[in-house]
């Protein structure tokens, strides 16, 4: 199974092209319907038109939440850098694309929405400006789709570049070493304690003793969802949601990491490649 993602420049229209290429609305919190805005992390799925299911990863753009867009680009297959038509390029369009490229997110789309407020002039404008933008990026050569979310225009062409790109890229390897990074935890009357996240490298089955890093708390599965779809087991690349036995909500936070125990161990010391930004030399 693979997940693909959104980024881009707040208000350029992510979160309402993840609602109607999915029906589902990705914005779950009060405040982000008050403020018309995407706060955190947003979640949904999607059939394609060659009948995969994939899991989609909607982030905030504003740039006091990008910590919260972190979270979502590391799992992330494919991402959909939005560009609204009638703005172009802006500030966190530069910032989310470094951390794109930063990241090595395998493939991208980018996706000019907004395209039934402009005439085609404007869109082919923001594809030239586009392309000199990701050109010294891993995505110099990903195709460009226009869409509208308001009148349909791009949509259909859009899900089938989706399942032309996913064509190319690797599923996840099963090494038999589950991970799990947590990048939700809530509670649900009746069941208790569940986190979320995408499942790399590995499986985890019904009743599998699990251990969290680094704290060390140990729990055993309870319940197993994906897309809302309860399993007995579920595989690598998958959208997974974990009934945890034992465990408080308060107990665990968003980048633990849920694996099988004993193999696993919390460092601190790391190995580091520095890549410095070339937008930022001049900060140095």
């Amino acid at each position: 199974m693979y997940v693909i993602g959104t980024a881009g420049h707040v208000d350029h229209g992510k979160s309402t092209l993840v609602h109607v290429l999915t029906g589902i609305d990705p914005d779950r919190l009060a405040e982000e319907k008050v403020r018309e805005m995407t706060i955190d992390l947003g979640f949904a799925w999607l059939k394609l038109p060659s009948g995969r299911e994939i899991g989609v990863i909607d982030v905030p753009g504003h740039e006091h939440f990008i910590k919260n867009m972190l979270a979502g680009v590391s799992g992330m297959d494919l991402v959909l850098l939005v560009i609204a038509a009638n703005e172009s390029i802006k500030p966190q369009t530069r910032e989310h694309l470094a951390i794109l490229d930063l990241m090595e997110v395998p493939r991208a789309i980018i996706v000019i929405t907004q395209a039934d407020t402009v005439d085609q002039d404007q869109i082919a404008l923001v594809g030239m400006e586009v392309e000199d933008l990701v050109r010294p990026t891993r995505f110099a050569n990903e195709p460009v789709v226009a869409v509208s979310s308001v009148t349909g225009q791009g949509l259909p062409d859009l899900k089938m570049k989706i399942d032309h790109v996913l064509n190319d890229v690797h599923p996840r390897s099963d090494f038999g070493r589950p991970r799990l990074p947590i990048d939700r935890v809530f509670t649900i009357s009746g069941s208790g304690t569940v986190v979320t996240g995408t499942l790399i490298d590995g499986g985890l089955s019904l009743d599998q003793e699990v251990e969290i890093i680094p704290s060390g708390l140990k729990s055993r599965v309870r319940g197993l969802q994906t897309h809302k779809a309860q399993l007995d087991k579920v595989t690598p690349g998958s959208r997974v949601a974990v009934n945890l036995v034992g465990l408080s909500a308060a107990d665990l936070k968003r980048g633990d990491m849920l694996t099988r125990p004993g193999w696993l161990l919390p460092t601190t010391l790391l190995d580091a490649k520095l890549r410095v930004l070339s937008q930022l030399t001049g900060c140095l």
